[in-house]
């Protein structure tokens, strides 16, 4: 084969296995060397790295496994991610990436590998949602390493992404909504529901919500964080996205009940003196700290629909409700898009859309209106 020079590099066979070698002699005097199986896979490789090595790009160490990176990966994002969504990667790459994947040398991994632990995982019994936010973990971890040229490719573009099923979404009727309101009536979180169903506001952003953020008499509410909970506890994080920081426009119904809920927990503040927490959230348990969100599902909303006799929605699917009542009222998809905080109004657009009944019929009126005038 020859001695080679700092910068160069060969390609031969092993007599022992029939593998290709590529190998490199880098400017630092390491030798480097990768296994493939044809030529053509080790010149492709050898080529890569020579030219990585004379622009003074970095090159990847081959030993790091996928466990490793993904290690290191988590603790990089863990700052800069909201804390429900730290926990949910965290999930995925310990319960289901790293037992298939994280003996595998991050350099070798390859669409193959990646394509079985779907299959895998469906296997096991994961819905094809789960499936799909493994994947996005992975990907969203890949491409990270691609941007610290630790992989010369993310392998999760080249495979069959899993179809995220739809859940099919379920709302109120404008009689149900009416039942609905009538129903929380003198409840002690009354104002939490009506909020819900009158400006679609998330729960998170709900019970996030402190008294300064509400303004009675200009008919607003703040939305400034979510309330999550975390191994430390109850914490406000940072809104969704970035058009979920906003200022909501209340209804005279969700204002009426908010100040009758400000009364009440004054009530409750002075009952209990220097016992009450003072968190200064709006809605607060009996002794004034904020409310989980299972409780506030599993305690109260789903029992006071049975109570009620109606439909057992989803909490999130007062949100759709709203957002469904303000549509078939033909208010401006934009409107909505800002009450909903979504951060485009295609995102309220292919929500919604089938809950404008009458817009293409407008449109065609408009259209022959418009013809006939000539």
């Amino acid at each position: 084969m020859g001695k080679r020079g700092n910068g160069e590099g060969s390609i031969f066979q092993r007599k022992q296995d029939g593998q290709w070698c590529a190998v490199i002699m880098l400017p630092d005097g390491r030798r480097r060397t990768s296994t493939h199986r044809t030529r053509k896979e080790a010149g492709d490789k050898l080529l890569e790295v020579l030219k990585k090595s004379r622009e003074g790009l970095p090159l990847a160490d081959e030993r790091i496994t996928v466990g490793r990176y993904l290690a290191e990966w988590l603790a990089t994002i863990k700052q800069s991610v909201r804390p429900n969504t730290y926990d949910r990667y965290e999930s995925y790459v310990n319960r289901h990436i790293v037992p298939m994947l994280g003996r595998i040398r991050l350099a070798h991994l390859t669409p193959q590998h990646v394509q079985r632990l779907y299959a895998d995982r469906h296997a096991a019994g994961l819905s094809p949602t789960t499936v799909h936010h493994i994947h996005a973990c992975l990907h969203k971890a890949l491409k990270q390493a691609l941007r610290w040229s630790l992989v010369g490719r993310n392998v999760t573009d080249l495979v069959d992404a899993p179809r995220i099923a739809r859940r099919e979404m379920q709302t109120f009727t404008p009689e149900e909504a009416r039942e609905f309101i009538a129903a929380v009536s003198g409840d002690r979180l009354e104002s939490v529901y009506v909020l819900a169903i009158t400006t679609g506001m998330r729960q998170g952003e709900l019970l996030a919500l402190k008294w300064q953020d509400v303004d009675l008499e200009g008919g607003t509410v703040m939305v400034r964080g979510t309330l999550q909970q975390t191994p430390e506890g109850l914490v406000v994080a940072e809104p969704k996205t970035s058009g979920s920081r906003r200022k909501v426009s209340i209804t005279a119904v969700a204002i009426a009940a908010l100040r009758r809920h400000k009364v009440a927990q004054a009530t409750e503040r002075l009952r209990l003196g220097p016992a009450w927490e003072d968190s200064g959230f709006v809605f607060v348990t009996p002794k004034g700290g904020p409310i989980d969100s299972d409780n506030l599902r599993n305690r109260h909303y789903y029992p006071l629909l049975k109570r009620a006799g109606l439909s057992r929605i989803r909490f999130h699917d007062l949100r759709h409700t709203a957002a469904s009542l303000m549509a078939a009222q033909n208010v401006h998809v934009k409107v909505i898009q800002t009450m909903l905080g979504h951060s485009r109004a295609s995102t309220t657009l292919d929500t919604y859309l089938h809950a404008f009944p009458d817009m293409q019929q407008q449109a065609t009126e408009a259209i022959d209106r418009l013809l006939a005038e000539g």
